[in-house]
């Protein structure tokens, strides 16, 4: 009985963290769709604002995720910074494509 309950809550330990990383990549591809419509209408401060709020969810995926899960999130972190450090240049363009881009790495998580 014993070994069953350690197995049991391993392999729920193992299945449950993407789980956990889900709700967080969810959150991150909500904040990375509505920064990408903000880039899009060229409103850069409300761009930036959305994704640091995504890259504060894909930061917290990021802790909990596993495997090609966590290559997307980690990548996705990445392009996320670097939307937001070119929208605060003022580079909407820049930080548009950068969030599109991590938009394709969250959704590719989603996918899983």
């Amino acid at each position: 009985m014993n070994k069953l309950t350690i197995f049991l809550t391993t392999l729920l330990l193992c299945f449950g963290t993407n789980i956990f990383a889900e709700q967080h990549t969810d959150g991150a591809l909500s904040h990375a769709n509505s920064a990408l419509a903000q880039g899009k209408e060229g409103n850069t401060s409300t761009l930036v604002a959305h994704a640091r709020m995504a890259l504060d969810e894909a930061l917290e995926a990021s802790l909990i995720a596993k495997s090609v899960t966590k290559n997307h999130i980690d990548a996705a972190v990445n392009l996320l910074q670097k939307a937001i450090d070119n929208g605060n240049l003022g580079h909407v363009g820049q930080a548009t494509k950068a969030t599109e881009e991590a938009i394709a790495h969250l959704k590719a998580v989603a996918k899983k």
